[in-house]
């Protein structure tokens, strides 16, 4: 078992208490390493070195141009270790290789990069010409925030470490990163390599359990913007945690998105898009498709399709290449799946797949769940509204797109959807109709570096990734220069604003 330090100030290092942590691979409940257990003084620790770094140090106060190339050498030197990050997040997530290899790290690599490469614009923005009430010349600046802190989930630990250092980092910013428990190891990597590059405190990862670092994180005076991914339920928590000091939030959270299927639907296309968007990383994403609106007209033929081709899902052990589904995250998170199954059941939904574990002695080790479908889902079940972070699917049907565009809308929740359908001007008539930060036409999950990634409503506050999450990173000053050059009017407003003669 290997052990991995945290980074402080580019040092590697424990804990001060000594404790460490496990992480175990979910698909053979393995220990796979430990790592330090962090505390509220490790926070300090690490917020010290940010602040340091940003108040005293060079990162902040480089030319643009100096952090991209400094931050696309840093890409070149975690994309050597490809392989590893591979196994790695394959192992800590309880992920199919394939996924981590086609997607997830390289992906994650290429975001990061497209993210500091869209830095390159201009800080200085012009202003109107004024005359009036006196003749001046004003102009915005946009400079970097400060020490920026990330707190994310486990279910995509290396995308959540690329998308979130990226615009920190090339704006000018100091960044400590909190990764979730579980899956801490591949953002250590990035650690290591980044203390190898650039400046000491700039890049800070510390481990450990969320609820005493993230609150120490979340009031720390020394921190300025807090960037969380996760449930909306400790959303609501980090923002009031963080409304102390009033730092700048950005919220990424839950959702329960819809994937609306039009009567004109191509279905060879339909079916396979709507198991990609519910089954994807066995569920476990916040903007997983897992309500499904069917025509009613057509409906029996899309489930009859849909339950022959989840057959061909296989699930099985995650080094093995050709497997498509893994487990779920954790022990308890499977039992929190198994109980909505109930839940389900219990108000009326009917099980046309799934619902239980997978048998076989592969299966007697790791947090195994079958793909799970229900159907004559309505909107007063708790399975329509509420998010289980697991591989089943409501199923409703609708008779009018009306009441489709409805159905998609009744939710506190707004990250994702998709519309499916033939017709692309009827498709984004609907899309522009979601009350959703992404809707997908045709397709699922397929997030672009250039196009910001959020949410409406609960699903949360701010966007990642693109030129909209990059100038989130910065604060707006006005300047303002006076171009009258007389003391006459200068006179004129100090006698005015002193009441004198």
């Amino acid at each position: 078992m290997k052990s991995y330090g945290m980074f402080i100030g580019n040092e590697a290092c424990e804990s001060e208490s000594g404790r460490w942590a496990h992480v175990i691979d979910p698909s053979t409940e393995e220990v796979v390493a430990r790592v330090p257990k962090a505390s509220a003084a490790d926070v300090r620790r690490a917020c010290e070195a940010a602040r340091t770094a940003f108040d005293k140090g060079d990162w902040p106060r480089l030319e643009q141009k100096e952090r991209i190339r400094l931050l696309l050498e840093l890409a070149d030197r975690l994309d050597a270790r490809s392989s590893e990050l591979m196994e790695l997040e394959t192992k800590q997530g309880g992920v199919p290789i394939r996924k981590t290899t086609l997607m997830d790290i390289p992906i994650g690599l290429e975001i990061f990069r497209t993210i500091v490469r869209l830095s390159d614009f201009p800080r200085y923005e012009p202003l109107p010409w004024v005359d009036f009430p006196a003749v001046s010349w004003n102009f915005v600046m946009r400079e970097a925030i400060g020490v920026c802190a990330a707190i994310t989930a486990w279910n995509f630990p290396w995308l959540f470490t690329m998308w979130k250092s990226a615009p920190a980092l090339v704006m000018g910013n100091t960044f400590i990163l909190k990764p979730a428990s579980y899956t801490p190891l591949t953002s250590l990597v990035f650690a290591e390599e980044a203390a190898k590059l650039l400046p000491p405190g700039v890049v800070n990862v510390i481990t450990g359990a969320g609820g005493e670092i993230g609150t120490a994180l979340c009031e720390s005076p020394h921190v300025d913007k807090i960037s969380f991914t996760g449930s909306t339920e400790v959303g609501r928590d980090v923002q009031r945690q963080a409304a102390g000091t009033i730092k700048r939030v950005t919220l990424e959270l839950g959702g329960k998105s819809p994937v609306l299927v039009c009567d004109d639907a191509d279905l060879d296309i339909a079916v396979d898009t709507a198991i990609f968007a519910f089954l994807f990383n066995s569920g476990q994403a916040c903007e997983a498709g897992t309500r499904l609106l069917l025509d009613r007209k057509m409906a029996p033929e899309f489930k009859a399709r849909m339950l022959e081709r989840l057959k061909l899902v296989k699930i099985g052990p995650t080094e093995d290449f050709d497997t498509t589904m893994g487990p779920v995250i954790t022990a308890s998170q499977r039992e929190v799946v198994e109980g909505y199954v109930r839940v389900g059941l219990d108000q009326g939904a009917r099980l046309l797949c799934g619902g239980k574990r997978p048998e076989g002695k592969a299966f007697d080790k790791g947090f195994w769940l079958e793909p799970t479908v229900f159907d004559g889902v309505t909107a007063d079940m708790r399975i329509f509204r509420e998010e289980i972070f697991g591989p089943v699917l409501a199923v409703t049907e609708y008779d009018s797109l009306e009441e489709a565009i409805k159905l998609a809308n009744d939710s506190i929740y707004g990250l994702g959807g998709a519309v499916l359908s033939r017709n692309l001007q009827r498709a984004i008539a609907i899309a522009k109709q979601l009350r959703t930060g992404t809707v997908w036409v045709n397709d699922y999950h397929l997030l672009n570096a250039n196009a910001p990634f959020g949410g409406y409503k609960q699903s949360g506050v701010g966007r990642e990734m693109s030129l909209y999450a990059l100038k989130e990173f910065t604060e707006i000053k006005h300047i303002h220069v006076d171009l009258v050059g007389n003391d006459r009017d200068r006179k004129f407003w100090l006698d005015y604003t002193l009441n004198r003669e």
